[in-house]
This record gives C-alpha cells, sequence and structure tokens, in this order.
C-alpha cells in the first residue's frame, strides 16, 4: 500500500431519467455506450484510469497506477474535452474534479476517501455543461487554466462550505519563468561558451547535454549563457504524453525558423511533417530535412528541453544532427533529467548540474529571517526551484510550507522507481535525512539492499555520508524534500511499525549515542501516535516513548536551557497522560516555566497534586503541593518559607517509604533552592543538594543538574578554591553559559580576572546563540568582583527588570537592594534610595539585610549617621544569621563606611578589619584587593 496524491474525476449525464422516456431503450443503449466509450478513451488519452461506471457516472482518477507530476493538469485537460464532447453526442453532462490524498494498493483498486466524495459532490453541484474544480486541484495548475470561483459550496456530508472554481479553458502552456537572480555557476557557465566557441570557430555542430534533477537550474543556466552569447536561438520542448509527440520540439523549432530548406525534397518532408501535404516522409528522411535547415540557419542555438521524455526517433534525430552537421556553427544544448541515462546510457553527457553550493545559496535566499533561512536552505538541499518556491510561499518567520507543485514532482520521480529499489528508499526515509544501511537492512527484510543503495546513488536520490554508528554506511538523502515524500507515501500503520523496528533496531546497535533517548522517544513517539491516529491505542508504546523523552529532557534541564527540555516533556506528557498520573513529569515542566512564567509553573503543580488527590494517591499529593508552594514562593510578597519547608518534609516520608527516587530528588531540590536559599544557609542547601545529585544517579537520570550545589558553594563558607575543585568533579567539561559564568566567578574571587574573563566571553558567545540575556546576575557580581562597579549597575539593572516583568518579586526585592549598592559606590545615591524601600517594601532574607545597607549608605551620605549606623548594625546581626560570608563581609564593609564617613575612623577600620577576616576565611582574594587600600587608607587617617 501507498498514500498517493491523486486527482480523481466524476462525469455525469444531466437529464437521464427524462432522456430515457423520451429515447428508444435500444437507441438510449447505444448512446449511453458511445458517451462511455468515448469519455474512456479521452480520459485513457491523457493517461488516466477509468476506475467504474456507476450508472450513467464515470469515475476516473490521475495517479494510477504511476504518479505522474502533472495529473492535476492532465485531469483538467480531460475534463475540457469530455465537455466538448458532450455536444457531438447530443447530450448535457456535469464534470467534478478534484485532488488529494488516498491509500492505494488495497483489495479495492482505489480506496475511497475524502477526495473521492468531494470530486463526486462537485460534479453534482455543477451545472449543466459545467466543470467544477476543488481548490487543492486549482493550486496544482494554476497558471495553465482559465478558471473562476464559485459561491461556496453546501455539500453532503461537509461539515464546512467548501470553496470551488469554474474550469473555463485550458491556457497555452507558460514558458520557464526565468526571473529569480541567477547566482554561482561561473564554470558551468564557461562550458556552454566554450562550446558555442568551438562551434564557431570549427563550422561545426557542437552537442551539450546537461544532466540535473528537476528544479536544479538547467533551463536557468542556459537561458544565462544564451543571453551572453547573443546568438539567435530556438527552442523545443519534449511532452510526456500525447498526440504527435515524437517531433513536437522539432515541429516548435521549425515553426519558430519559419523557413524551409532550399533543397525539394527537403523541403518536401517538413511540410509532410507539418501536415501541409499528403506525401509521408520516412524517420531518416525528416531527420536529413531538419538538420539541413539547422545547417541554412547556421549560426543557431537550438535548446531542446525534457529530452527524458522524447521518443527513440527523436533521440536518433539529435544525435544525426550533432554527428552529421558539416561547415555550419550550431549548438545544440540537450536538457535533461538521469531518467536520459536509464534508456540510453550511451548518451554523451557534457554535465552534471550539481545543487547549489552554500554561499551561493545564501545570496539565492537573501534578507530574510535567519531561522527561516536555515529551514528553507535545510528543505530544498541547494535546488534553485524549491528554493524560490518555499521562499515565496514563506510568510516572514512562518513554518517553511512545500508548494503542491514540487510535492507532485517528487512523487512522481519516487513512482518512476522499481519497486525494490523505492521498497529500501522509504525504509531509509523512515530514520531521517541521514540514514544506516544496517537500519535499512533491520527494516527491510530479505531485501538486498547494497545494490538497491548504489541504484538509489545513481538515480541522483541519495548519496553517501559520513555515519554517525561505528562500523556503519552512512547515507544523505539529496535534499530533505525527497525523504518527505518518501515518507508520506507509506502508510500510517507500515509507519508505526517500521518506526518501532528502528527503535528497537538502534537501542541494540546505538547504546553509546549521546543523543539516544531521544532519538529512541522520536521514533517511538511517532509509532504510538500513529496507532492512537488508526484508532489502535499502545498504552505500553506511549509510556515508552514518554520515559524516552522524559530521560533527554533531563539530561538538558539546566537554567538557561528551558526550552529544549520543555517541548520534550510536553511532547512525554502528551504520550503519558491519557496512561497514568507522572507527577515527576509534571514537575519537571513546571521547572521549565520557573524563570519565564512562575505562576503557570505553580498551577502545573496545583494541577497534578488534584490529579493525585482525586486517585487517592497521597503521595503523589504532598509531592505536587510542595512543588506548587516553592514556585509560589517567588511569586509571593511575603514569601511563605516555612509554609514550603513543612510541606517538603511532609512529603520526605512518603517518598522514602515508596523509594521513590525522582520524587525524592525534586523534594530535596524544593528544601535547597526554596528553603536553604532563602534563609541564607548555604551548608544546608548544599546538603539538600547533595541528597537531589544522589537521588536523581538513584533515578538513573543522566542529569547535568547540580541542583544548586555550586551555587551554594560559591556563597556559602567553604573556601573558594575548595568549591572550584567540587565544581571541577562535578561539571568536567563544562558546556552550559551557567557552567561558565559559575566558573569564572570563582575564578574572579581568586582574583583570576584573565581567566574568569575568558570564560565570561565563552558564555555570552553561546548566550547570543540561545537568542537569551538572562544571567546578567552573575556577569553583575562578576563585574563588582573586579570593581567595575558602572558595568555591574548595567547588568544588575537588566536582571532586575526581568524579574519585573516575570513577577518574581523574591529576586525583584533582594537583587534590587543589591543593585542599590553598587550605585551607592558610584555615587548615586538618589537612584539607590527607591531600590531599598523596595526592598523593605517585598521582604526577603537577603533583601532583608541588602535594603538596610542601601539605606544606611544614603543616610550616610546625608550625614544622618545615627540612623546609618543603626541600620548598618542590623543589616550585620541578620547576615550574621546566615553563612555567606561574603555577604557578611560587604555588611561589614558597609558599616565601616558609614562609620568613616561619621569620622570615626578607627572604628571603621576595626569593622573593615571584620570584613577582612571574612573574605579571607572564604578566599574571597578580589574582596580583600579591594578592602585592604581603604583599611590602610583609614589607618593612615588614625593618631599615633
Amino acid at each position: 500500500m501507498h498514500r498517493k496524491v491523486l486527482t480523481v474525476l466524476f462525469c455525469d449525464v444531466v437529464g437521464s431519467t427524462s432522456l430515457g422516456e423520451s429515447v428508444d431503450p435500444e437507441a438510449l443503449q447505444g448512446l449511453l455506450a458511445q458517451y462511455f466509450e468515448r469519455m474512456k478513451a479521452i480520459v485513457e488519452f491523457h493517461e488516466g484510469s477509468v476506475e467504474k461506471f456507476i450508472g450513467d457516472a464515470v469515475m476516473a482518477v490521475f495517479g494510477v497506477p504511476a504518479v505522474h507530476e502533472d495529473d492535476a493538469l492532465r485531469a483538467c485537460r480531460a475534463a475540457v474535452e469530455m465537455r466538448e464532447a458532450f455536444a457531438e453526442l447530443g447530450i448535457e453532462g456535469r464534470i467534478g474534479v478534484n485532488t488529494g490524498e488516498v491509500v492505494t494498493g488495497t483489495e479495492e483498486r482505489l480506496a475511497t476517501g475524502d477526495v473521492v466524495n468531494v470530486a463526486a459532490r462537485l460534479q453534482q453541484a455543477a451545472e449543466p455543461n459545467e466543470v467544477l474544480i476543488g481548490e487543492s486541484t486549482l493550486e496544482l495548475v494554476r497558471g495553465a487554466v482559465d478558471a473562476e470561483p464559485v459561491e461556496p459550496l453546501e455539500l453532503k456530508g461537509k461539515s464546512h462550505t467548501v470553496h470551488a472554481n469554474r474550469l473555463l479553458s485550458m491556457l497555452e502552456a507558460p514558458e520557464r519563468s526565468h526571473d529569480s537572480r541567477f547566482v554561482g555557476r561561473p564554470d558551468e557557465l564557461e562550458l556552454v561558451r566554450e562550446a558555442w566557441r568551438r562551434a564557431q570557430s570549427e563550422q561545426r555542430c557542437e552537442l551539450v547535454t546537461i544532466v540535473g534533477e528537476p528544479g536544479i537550474g538547467k533551463s536557468r543556466l542556459v537561458a544565462e549563457a544564451v543571453a551572453e552569447i547573443g546568438a539567435r536561438t530556438v527552442r523545443g520542448h519534449c511532452l510526456p504524453y500525447g498526440a504527435g509527440i515524437v517531433y513536437w520540439p522539432v515541429v516548435e523549432v521549425i515553426k519558430q525558423l519559419r523557413a524551409l530548406p532550399s533543397h525539394p525534397d527537403a523541403a518536401a518532408a517538413i511540410r509532410s511533417l507539418l501536415g501541409q501535404s499528403e506525401q509521408d516522409a520516412s524517420p531518416d528522411e525528416i531527420a536529413w530535412a531538419f538538420r539541413k535547415l539547422l545547417e541554412e540557419q547556421a549560426p543557431l542555438v537550438a535548446v531542446f528541453d525534457d529530452v527524458q521524455w522524447g521518443e527513440e526517433t527523436f533521440l536518433d534525430l539529435i544525435e544525426g544532427v550533432a554527428l552529421l552537421s558539416s561547415r555550419a556553427p550550431i549548438l545544440l544544448v540537450c536538457l535533461a533529467r538521469a531518467e536520459l541515462l536509464s534508456r540510453r546510457g550511451e548518451w554523451p553527457v557534457t554535465l552534471r548540474l550539481e545543487p547549489l553550493p552554500d554561499p551561493a545559496v545564501e545570496e539565492l535566499i537573501g534578507d530574510v529571517p535567519a531561522a527561516l533561512r536555515k529551514r528553507i536552505a535545510a528543505a530544498a538541499g541547494g535546488n534553485p526551484l524549491f528554493l524560490t518556491q518555499m521562499l515565496a510561499m514563506a510568510e516572514g518567520d512562518a513554518e517553511v510550507d512545500v508548494p503542491p507543485t514540487l510535492r507532485a514532482l517528487l512523487a512522481a520521480r519516487l513512482d518512476q522507481l522499481a519497486a525494490p529499489d523505492r521498497y529500501v528508499l522509504e525504509r531509509g526515509a523512515v530514520e531521517g535525512e541521514i540514514f544506516h544501511r544496517g537500519a535499512v537492512q533491520a527494516l527491510a527484510a530479505d531485501s538486498e539492499v547494497s545494490p538497491r543503495l548504489a541504484a538509489l546513488v545513481r538515480r541522483q536520490l541519495i548519496r553517501p555520508d559520513r555515519a554517525q554508528l561505528p562500523g556503519e554506511d552512512g547515507f544523505r538523502f539529496r535534499h530533505l524534500l525527497i525523504r518527505d515524500a518518501a515518507y508520506d507515501a507509506l502508510p500510517k500503520a507500515a509507519r508505526a511499525e517500521l518506526h518501532e523496528q528502528f527503535a528497537d533496531w538502534l537501542e541494540q546497535r546505538g547504546p553509546d549515542l549521546v543523543e539516544l533517548d531521544e532519538i529512541l522517544g522520536y521514533h517511538l513517539e511517532q509509532a504510538a501516535r500513529y496507532k492512537a491516529e488508526l484508532g489502535q491505542p499502545d498504552a505500553a508504546l506511549a509510556e515508552r516513548a514518554g520515559d524516552r523523552l522524559a530521560a533527554a529532557a533531563r539530561r538538558t534541564l539546566r537554567p538557561g536551557n528551558e526550552q529544549p527540555a520543555r517541548r520534550l516533556l510536553s511532547r512525554a506528557l502528551e504520550l503519558t497522560r491519557p496512561h497514568r498520573l507522572d507527577v515527576h513529569l509534571e514537575v519537571d515542566l513546571a521547572v521549565t516555566f520557573h524563570h519565564d512564567e512562575p505562576e503557570r509553573a505553580a498551577a502545573i503543580c496545583d494541577a497534578a497534586a488534584e490529579r493525585a488527590r482525586a486517585l487517592g494517591n497521597e503521595r503523589g499529593e504532598a509531592h505536587g503541593r510542595a512543588a506548587a508552594a516553592m514556585h509560589r514562593l517567588y511569586l509571593d510578597p511575603e514569601p511563605d518559607v516555612d509554609g514550603l519547608e513543612q510541606l517538603a518534609l511532609a512529603a520526605l516520608p512518603l517518598l522514602e517509604e515508596a523509594e521513590d527516587h525522582p520524587g525524592l530528588a525534586q523534594v530535596w531540590g524544593a528544601l535547597g533552592y526554596g528553603v536553604a536559599n532563602s534563609r541564607g544557609r548555604m551548608e544546608d542547601w548544599a546538603h539538600a543538594a547533595e541528597q537531589s545529585i544522589h537521588h536523581a544517579r538513584a533515578a538513573g537520570w543522566r542529569s547535568r543538574d547540580d541542583f544548586g550545589l555550586v551555587s551554594a558553594l560559591i556563597f556559602g563558607p567553604r573556601p573558594t578554591d575548595e568549591a572550584l575543585r567540587v565544581l571541577d568533579q562535578l561539571l568536567p567539561d563544562p558546556s552550559e553559559p551557567l557552567d561558565f559564568l559559575k566558573r569564572a566567578y570563582l575564578l574572579a574571587m581568586l582574583g583570576r580576572f584573565d581567566e574568569a574573563r575568558s570564560l565570561t566571553d565563552r558564555a555570552v558567545e553561546h548566550l547570543r546563540e540561545l537568542g537569551t540575556d538572562r544571567f546578567e546576575v552573575w556577569f553583575a557580581d562578576i563585574a563588582a568582583l573586579a570593581g567595575d562597579y558602572e558595568a555591574a549597575v548595567r547588568y544588575e539593572q537588566k536582571a532586575v527588570d526581568g524579574f519585573e516583568e516575570h513577577g518574581h518579586l523574591t529576586f525583584q526585592a533582594s537583587y534590587g537592594a543589591k543593585l542599590g549598592r553598587w550605585l551607592c559606590a558610584l555615587g548615586r545615591y538618589d537612584e539607590a534610595e527607591p531600590l531599598a524601600r523596595l526592598g523593605r517594601e517585598l521582604e526577603s532574607q537577603e533583601a532583608d539585610w541588602f535594603w538596610r545597607q542601601v539605606q544606611a549608605r544614603v543616610h550616610a551620605h546625608r550625614e544622618e549617621h545615627a540612623e546609618a549606623e543603626r541600620l548598618a548594625r542590623e543589616a550585620i546581626a541578620i547576615a550574621e544569621r546566615t553563612d555567606e560570608l561574603s555577604y557578611q563581609g560587604d555588611a561589614f564593609c558597609d558599616l565601616g563606611e558609614v562609620l568613616a564617613a561619621a569620622g570615626r575612623a578607627e572604628e571603621a577600620a576595626q569593622a573593615l578589619e571584620q570584613a577582612l577576616e571574612r573574605y579571607r576565611r572564604k578566599k574571597n582574594l578580589a574582596m580583600v584587593a579591594q578592602v585592604e587600600p581603604k583599611l590602610e587608607a583609614l589607618r593612615e587617617r588614625m593618631p599615633v
């Protein structure tokens, strides 16, 4: 079986019942026999097939047994001829034509379906002697027919109105358009020009044959070359079918020359060919006469297009002109597809036109959004026709749509393949644009795969490529559209079976692939979806697919990379939700919304908890409630840290009893990131993070997520060099922006600014690729460690604006207050004070002391020294309830600034000594370097 796009035609006699009342039964029988015979002859002339006669209606299809790229056009031509035949037969009729996808190769010759039903309804809706064609048919024949829209039709069995068009007449076939820009091909152009120079200098006929796939630019290349040559040019086109096709291109050229050869016998042969005399001429006489005509009209360029459709007699004629012409500069240019060489392997090929190289593709596509350019270039594979048509259909940054004309062209090309070759090609298409010989062999059962693959390479449908699996031969489709055409022809039942088979093969063959979970998840997902669409849902298959997609998501789920993980998790849940509740997946999905849409993150967890409650799943409900509270923590003006802790601690024993390692990893994550972090207890956070990592590994997660362990070590009491060693052990091969920034922060604390700057540059490069400016807080902190408070303010302001935009009130308060400290360092006290007020209004653990530090500096600037000292000492008291040594050092630094402003140099020096003690214990050498000179300056001011 195959899925094919066919064009269906229905034709019916108008008023056959009343005709039976007024015409003798024998006469009526003879008339209907004449009618059926005439309609059948017209259909078959255009290479359609009459599927059945229903009463006095004729049903014909175009595209069975073989698809042609112009099946819709053939059907329209047949419809016009049938309409004209009605008058000859003395009857009236109605015709409907529609194009769409059906499944062929079933026990019936043609499966019924919507395309057939609509064609029949269009015929019934037509007026006497009228042809109605569907929109899908018009899309394929636009430019070749004269048609006008009719009012939308209410058709039986259709829930919506159907748009149709009245077919008025056929138009002359339009010449190929060469409006698009010509790019690249300098060597190919020179080859044609050089052939013309030889023809002129040697006074002979030169034959240039250019072979390439449809749309590769054969005609465009020749048009460009001929325009440069400037010689008289005539053109002929070989037709795929029809009357007089043997000499059709020859007649086209003769009509353009408007001349006859001077020799009487040759002129007589040409008149015979043109139907201007009753004298017959043999093929040899016609070939000789045509050669004489070209010689006399020289210098001349004669271009023959679509030579692969030429009859043997015509091909013999062309070879004769090339070999026997003399004393006349003639350039014969033949354009053909590779099928020509299957028929005449000895035909001399001058040039095989290859796809455009990448720079020429970029130039041809022009100035469009980068994402759109990438998608079009990948799909078209360097084919200029495909590029320009897909570009014309794309709007802005929309998804790339493949024009129906290209789909028809590719489907026809594949339909010409031998059945075994197509069988192998379709199995390669199941794996994807790049596929492996072993996979095809596994899916193709007993077929001889290697010779079939070689045949497909010769047909320029695939090419050898680097294998992605060791010990395998790799292949790539010449362009993605060929792959899609081969895949689309497979019935959904076959797709489901083949995707599952491929997943089984790859699971055994590629266990070391980094992307194994995602690839297996995709193929199992396709199998599950197709089975569901066919009314055969497979719960086990859907859950297997979901588990693989979830594993792939967890491997990628980390700050800054939420979007890819979100897509994978959403797909996994679409598969598993109908069959089971998976709170772990729901909680992971919520995490991907935490930064951008925290309310949505909380709502996802709440919904999972409610489903668990309805199912009597106490453990799942407790898990969901704790996760929801963690996301809501950063939304509330007064975050309920105690409430989150109670919910998380209540969930832990339920999860431990069930040895629910994924749930334990997530709840310990909430205790660390949500509870310990909010309270400024970094060692508690580090402990919770270690628990999360332990349970994640026990669950089999191949995740790079450190669950905040590195952040806890950075800000906690452990020395910086120890934190750096742990980071190296945990993430020995940093590849994500946040990995680089955490390492850069530690290096900056150690005073290794050149190394830190190199890592921040790499982070910026990665963030630019991701199209995000997140993690400004890290850039700000690193800049502040280097003493560049101007840069720190720029970065932190962007971060605070982002937190405000996304509703992260807690972060907005704490990071806003930190921004205020750096503004004070720059003497911008008026800008800093509103941030202190915001921190006071939206209190959080960090904001509690940060806003006091900022307000203390503002008061000191105004010489309100008592209030300044009070707030500065309150900030120290709060900071010392935490184990964040660097922040404690900052608080003592601010107290020193306040006391120094009050003229109390000795006490200020003592405060700075306390700050240095914290910084040295933390091994924050960058801040030691900033504070030591301030302390020395104070001591110089102190009396001896």
